[in-house]
């Protein structure tokens, strides 16, 4: 079969192995359940605390088992105690953007620039509230903000 027979995958889709099952103290992460990446996030992570050298490092193993390498990171400086630059996770360089637009976001960059929206939810969020943020943040036909979907109604479709 010559090259030019080879279906493309187009880099946009999520692979097959992101809807792997979570293995027990792996982060608390859902990603869409489709390739598509139609809704306006990606997926969703509930960090345990505000401490990102501590957070990160198991988060970007999980993404990277499942989305490829990941080689930048932005995040709300206002959410975290402290941003380094960048940190060394798994033996490569995961370099960590600052940004104060405190939409609870962190836009994860694999790649050469494919990127992907995680809503981030806040590591003090009751558990009830922060789990229907994070099945909310991954359905196809969610059009709420990531900055309001910790407080909104999870009654709401």
């Amino acid at each position: 079969m010559a090259e030019s027979d080879t279906p493309h995958q187009p880099p946009l889709l999520l692979p097959d192995a992101a809807q792997q099952g979570a293995k027990p103290g792996t982060p608390l992460l859902r990603l869409e359940t489709t390739q598509s990446r139609e809704g306006l996030l990606d997926g969703a992570w509930w960090p345990r605390s505000h401490n990102i050298a501590a957070e990160l490092p198991a988060l970007i193993t999980e993404l990277t088992s499942r989305l490829g390498p990941i080689t930048r990171v932005g995040l709300d400086s206002a959410a975290w105690e402290e941003l380094p630059t960048r940190l060394i996770i798994d033996d490569r360089v995961v370099h960590l953007d600052a940004h104060e637009v405190g939409d609870g976001t962190a836009l994860v960059t694999r790649g050469d620039g494919d990127y992907f929206v995680l809503l981030v939810v806040p590591p003090e969020s009751e558990p009830a509230a922060a789990r229907a943020a994070m099945a909310r943040a991954v359905r196809d036909d969610n059009i709420t903000e990531a900055a309001q979907l910790p407080v909104a109604n999870p009654d709401e479709p």
